[in-house]
């Protein structure tokens, strides 16, 4: 036997060795194709993304804001207004109103307890009454000693009495018309106690001075009530009153703003109590003082059209204008900021925010107010975009900058 051939059991490496250089190729093919997907998605997605955008709210503005020439804050007051008291001191025994009460001039709103002048003003009426009396006797004794003057001059002059007894009847007629004259006077003087008693007495009835409502109660039945008084447990005032027809705004205005202000110029009135309605005002006078410390002056506005809504204390907002506004402009209207309002396809669009999403909204836009510009075709309360982009459509997904 021969020996064996050993060539033959070699193993041929060169068939393998292809198989194995594609299987590492793969994964580097895989590995791009991924990256290239990465990249197209990060792309796309790019460009399907939320914008980033500003936003601000529908609101509403008045169109005499585009005519305001100054604003101010201020107060409502009252230009009459009085602490209603007695010049009589006693004890408050009735009190007829109450805070919000409207009362009449001269009606009485309170009472003093008064038996003592009562008694004191009845007794003056009777001394007029005994003066009265004591006139009528005084004057029927001039009329008796004028007859029986008549008929001793008669007398006299027949000779049938002395002279004597003539000047005797002259003398009793004159003392007759001096006790006429004294009972007359007598009459003057108790009539002037009587009016003096009675107006005692009135001053226990604490009347109002005039038509107006009651704003504040300062003194309850049974408290002593002493006019100008600071002693303890006495009350000086009994109400405060005042009249609702002279209610004004008074504002404090910057003096180097004086110049822009004239008595009988046109205002508008926002009171922070009635935040919906405007109010017609004028310039009614500015005080010739200047405050040192705030560098101001005070200006008073009187209301156009009075307003039971209105009382005083409420603070005030006063825009003074360049002229004079109708009613209709006092009316608010829809308004966004101008920058909201762009065209699109030859009509005025505005982009709202719903659900994350920019929805075009078509509106009609009117008078300019400032900054803002008056709308209609959106609902107060929405958002909207500022400033649309050029990419920005119906239906593009947002982002609202919070800055």
């Amino acid at each position: 036997m021969g020996s064996p051939d050993l060539s033959k059991l070699s193993i041929d490496r060169t068939a393998a060795r292809a198989p194995r250089a594609r299987r590492r190729l793969w994964p580097w093919v895989g590995g791009l194709a991924l990256l290239v997907a990465a990249a197209v998605l990060g792309f796309s997605g790019g460009l399907s993304g939320p914008v980033t955008v500003q936003t601000a709210a529908v609101t509403t503005a008045y169109p005499s804001q585009a005519v305001t020439a100054l604003n101010a804050t201020g107060y409502v007051v009252a230009q009459r207004k009085a602490a209603v008291a007695s010049k009589a001191t006693g004890r408050l025994e009735w009190l007829g109103v109450m805070e919000g009460s409207r009362v009449k001039t001269h009606e009485v709103i309170a009472r003093l307890e008064s038996r003592d002048v009562a008694a004191a003003r009845e007794q003056a009426a009777a001394n007029v009454a005994v003066a009265e009396a004591n006139l009528e006797q005084a004057q029927a004794e001039l009329r008796d000693a004028e007859r029986n003057l008549a008929r001793w001059r008669e007398l006299w002059h027949n000779k049938l009495i002395s002279e004597l007894e003539l000047d005797t009847a002259v003398a009793r007629a004159d003392k007759a018309r001096a006790a006429v004259r004294s009972s007359e006077a007598a009459i003057a003087v108790a009539r002037a106690n009587l009016k003096a008693a009675e107006v005692s007495f009135d001053q226990t009835l604490i009347r109002a001075p005039f038509d107006g409502v009651v704003l504040t109660k300062n003194a309850n039945v049974g408290d002593n009530i002493t006019p100008f008084s600071s002693a303890v447990d006495t009350r000086g005032a009994v109400v405060t009153i005042a009249d609702m027809a002279t209610l004004e705004v008074e504002a404090d205005v910057a003096e180097s703003s004086l110049g822009r202000i004239t008595v009988g110029q046109p205002c508008e009135i926002q009171l922070d109590a009635i935040p919906d309605t405007r109010f017609a005002g004028v310039v009614n006078r500015i005080v010739p003082t200047i405050d040192r410390a705030k560098a101001t002056v005070m200006v008073k506005i009187g209301f156009t059209d009075r307003d039971t809504r209105v009382l005083p204390d409420m603070s005030a907002k006063v825009a003074f204008l360049e002229r004079e506004v109708g009613p209709a402009d006092r009316k608010p209207v829809t308004a966004v900021p101008r920058q909201a309002v762009v065209e699109r396809n030859s009509a005025q669009v505005v982009f709202v925010l719903k659900d994350g999403r920019a929805m075009r909204t078509t509106v009609e836009t009117g008078r300019t107010l400032g900054d803002l510009v008056e709308v209609s075709g959106v609902p107060i309360g929405e958002k909207v975009v500022l400033t649309p982009l050029d990419r920005l459509t119906d239906g593009t997904r947002i982002k609202v900058n919070q800055k």
